[in-house]
């Protein structure tokens, strides 16, 4: 059973990497699988489908990034120190893979939704449910006052200028992402 679990972890694992990189339609199920190193038809017994693996990818993106969302936007400290906190974790997050990778590859999640929400509503439908939960979760920060158009617009500011810094290879462009979105909070 442990190889068997193994080859599926390492099925999305790889899927993570090459969609996050390159994106849903330049990849295939025999470059997943190779990347993976698991037999074609090994995939066909952990997923029904590419769509069936992108699904369950987008949701062990989403657990790893709530976790650390919840963790810094429930903590003890002022609602702007957490929202700078979370802007900061997102910027650093780019930092990181362009000096690992040498590409800034931005948001899995917002990149998806930008490659496939006129394409395919299972994968959009998903992926609106968690930029809802986003906002809710900025919006919760954010505590009475806090609107859920402000919360749109705090999220939308940061997958926005992530969007940027892909777009320009440079995450030097989130630098001031955080000055930026605190004059939402006005």
């Amino acid at each position: 059973m442990g190889r068997k679990s193994d080859a599926r972890e390492r099925l999305l694992g790889a899927a993570c990497r090459l969609i996050h990189s390159r994106g849903y339609s330049s990849i295939g199920v025999a470059e997943i699988c190779a990347e993976a190193d698991v037999r074609k038809g090994s995939f066909y017994h952990f997923f029904d489908s590419k769509q069936a693996l992108t699904l369950e990818v987008i949701d062990a993106h989403w657990a790893g990034q709530r976790t650390s969302w919840q963790a810094i936007l429930t903590a003890e400290a002022p609602v702007e120190d957490r929202l700078e906190r979370l802007f900061s974790s997102q910027a650093d997050a780019q930092r990181q893979t362009k000096q690992s990778t040498g590409v800034v590859n931005g948001c899995l999640l917002a990149n998806l939704a930008l490659e496939l929400s006129n394409q395919d509503e299972t994968v959009r439908a998903r992926l609106r449910q968690i930029f809802d939960e986003q906002v809710e979760l900025v919006r919760t920060a954010l505590g009475p006052s806090g609107s859920p158009e402000t919360a749109r617009a705090m999220v939308a500011q940061l997958e926005g200028m992530v969007l940027f810094a892909k777009l320009g290879n440079d995450p030097s462009l989130l630098d001031g992402v955080w000055t930026q979105a605190r004059l939402l909070l006005t």
